[in-house]
């Protein structure tokens, strides 16, 4: 099946839900139904009776008499005051307001909702979504099955019963049309494959993600917490989660100094000016915390970003084409007063971790950096062990950019150059691009197959030409550099949600918060611990990460060796160090590990640790 055939089925899935819910509940009032990611979702209104997970089963039943009935999806168009009357007379005030408003502006007005994604005819003209001049629709187009019909652009299947495999999977609270001023709707999401062998391995991945959830490792593990106190999107980490991000950041620094980038720092709040200097004001002003001085009355804000920052160092002094490329490196907390709707776990967060760098090179650099950073994120998530892909991310045909087209045209060509030259699997999405520049972005695939953006590579004309930066070039002409944003991990929190789902909270040993436990059999064994101690002292671990010092405890209480097996297991501490009275007096230790247990000589547990 595919991506077309996949799209109508799913489509006609929603189509039919929503048709089993007026046959078990024929007051329903039905929103919108469109398709999503793997399945489909379809707004409905109740009233005051409330679906539940107990209701799927007798609704995914009268979804299967609709599909055994097989009914053909039979086209229909009608012009929009008739339109009006059928939603009038069916008691559907929701379809009422969308076809106003069609009528009206030849638009509904919402995102996922314009005239093109409702079936609608525009006079002649007028092609795809809504347009100023747009003040009517023609016609609308209807979908019916058996006794249902729906306003609907479709596409739809041939029948009802070619639907593939479905399963309902979750309801929740939708605002009509994404307004809290709105009703609040019902939605009820549903799965739908093309064969039932798909469906199940989608449903067996997604108990796979729910055991690793990051939400519930992060508890389990003493990762981070949140505070009601502190306030939503500000994660709190904890010492053991501390040690998780520096250790990452840490790498992900040290992958780049060897490339010569030096380390920056810059101030958390900035004044208005270097936003509305860099663009970032009027694009992302809804998303700024704006702070308050008592002793200026400059407006000023959290940073969101650094790359603004980062063009006043490089301003600071002349520049030479001698010096170039001059590269910088900050891992900072930026702010971004995102929507609390949508913040969740470390996901999607108000204060997000970036390691964050940039270049400011000659136009005869570019290929060089860029094929640097590429190497960088390579070897990053080749040791993480994730696949990597790359989209390629262009600017689209709106008003949403800065700079010159051509120059776009110019760097939207020299990724794709740099990403063919190195061979990365790639592919191509416009619109996706940052305002001042296209992007490589990074898609890297976990264990149970999830594909999730981690870094990025962008290429940037605009920022120097707005900030007027400057170097001089050979005959002391002044010339303007390119800048080139990199981050590796992209924001930490995030990239640790995917780290930690990843990996199931195993962490690989270089990684993990707490890599060695010592675990005593009796009282008798404390001074042969000191020994063991001494060596894991003295054992620092150099790759990945450079100089990276053993983290070791000790678990000597009056317990049984189960238990503490058990929790050093629970915290899924990579290597436990089993010690009683005949390691002792054979002058060795037991090592437990995911892969099993085996004696190894004191003697020797240096370089067993290193090599593991």
């Amino acid at each position: 099946m595919n991506d077309e055939q996949l799209y109508a089925m799913r489509h006609s899935l929603a189509h039919i839900t929503a048709q089993a819910v007026q046959h078990l509940w024929p007051d329903a009032k039905f929103g919108v139904g469109p398709v999503v990611e793997n399945g489909f979702y379809y707004d409905i209104d109740l009233g005051e009776t409330k679906i539940s997970e107990a209701d799927f089963p007798k609704i995914e039943k009268e979804m299967r008499k609709v599909i055994e009935a097989n009914y053909p999806f039979e086209r229909s168009e009608k012009q929009i005051d008739e339109a009006l009357e059928w939603a009038q007379g069916a008691g559907q005030p929701y379809k009422v307001e969308l076809l106003n408003d069609l009528k009206r502006e030849g638009t509904t007005l919402a995102s996922e909702l314009d005239a093109t994604m409702m079936g609608m005819e525009l006079p002649a003209g007028i092609g795809g979504a809504a347009h100023d001049s747009v003040k009517s629709v023609v016609d609308v187009s209807f979908y019916t099955d058996g006794d249902f019909t729906d306003l609907c652009r479709g596409p739809h299947a041939e029948s009802t019963g070619k639907v593939g495999a479905f399963k309902l999977m979750r309801v929740a609270g939708a605002y009509w049309r994404g307004n809290e001023k709105n009703p609040q709707m019902q939605r009820l999401y549903g799965v739908a494959f093309a064969t039932q062998e798909e469906l199940d391995k989608y449903l067996e991945m997604l108990e796979q993600a729910k055991a690793r959830d990051h939400r519930k490792l992060g508890r389990e593990l003493d990762l981070y917490t949140v505070s009601p106190l502190v306030g939503a999107g500000l994660p709190l980490f904890t010492p053991r989660g501390t040690v998780l991000r520096d250790i990452m950041a840490q790498y992900s620094n040290q992958l780049r100094m060897a490339r010569g980038f030096t380390k920056v720092w810059t101030p958390h709040i900035t004044k208005q000016d270097l936003y509305e200097a860099s663009g970032h004001w009027a694009k992302f002003g809804d998303e700024l915390f704006l702070v308050t001085s008592q002793e200026t009355s400059d407006k000023m804000a959290l940073k969101p970003m650094n790359c603004p920052h980062h063009t006043q160092i490089f301003a600071s002094q002349p520049r030479s084409y001698r010096d170039m490329p001059i590269r910088y490196l900050e891992t900072t907390t930026d702010y971004r007063d995102e929507k609390t709707g949508e913040l969740g776990g470390l996901n999607r967060v108000r204060s997000l971790t970036q390691d964050d760098s940039h270049v400011f090179a000659r136009p005869d650099q570019i290929e060089a950096e860029i094929d640097g950073l590429l190497a960088s994120a390579r070897e990053l998530y080749g040791t993480l062990g994730m696949k990597l892909r790359v989209r390629l991310s262009y600017r689209d045909d709106s008003d949403a950019y800065l700079g010159d087209p051509e120059l776009w045209q110019s760097a939207q060509a020299q990724l794709k150059a740099a990403v063919e030259k190195n061979e990365l699997d790639y592919f191509e999405q416009e619109g996706e691009a940052a305002f001042y520049g296209p992007k490589i972005d990074f898609m890297a695939t976990d264990a149970i197959g999830r594909e999730h953006q981690v870094a990025t590579v962008q290429l940037d004309f605009v920022q120097p030409e707005r900030f007027k930066l400057e170097y001089a070039g050979q005959g002391e002409v002044s010339l303007r550099p390119v800048m080139i944003h990199c981050a590796l991990l992209g924001s930490i929190e995030r990239f640790l949600s995917v780290f930690i789902e990843h990996t199931g909270g195993w962490f690989p040993l270089w990684a993990a918060p707490e890599q060695v436990r010592i675990l005593t059999i009796n009282d008798t064994v404390l001074d042969y611990v000191q020994e063991i101690e001494a060596v894991l002292n003295d054992t620092v671990l150099m790759k990945p990460v450079k100089y990276n010092e053993l983290r070791f405890t000790r678990d000597d209480r009056n317990e049984s060796l189960g238990k503490k097996i058990r929790e050093a297991t629970t915290y899924k501490v990579p290597v436990q160090l089993i010690v009683g009275p005949k390691d002792k007096d054979a002058r060795e230790v037991s090592v437990r590990t995911q892969s099993g247990e085996e004696k190894v000589a004191l003697d020797q547990l240096k370089d067993y640790l290193i090599n593991l």
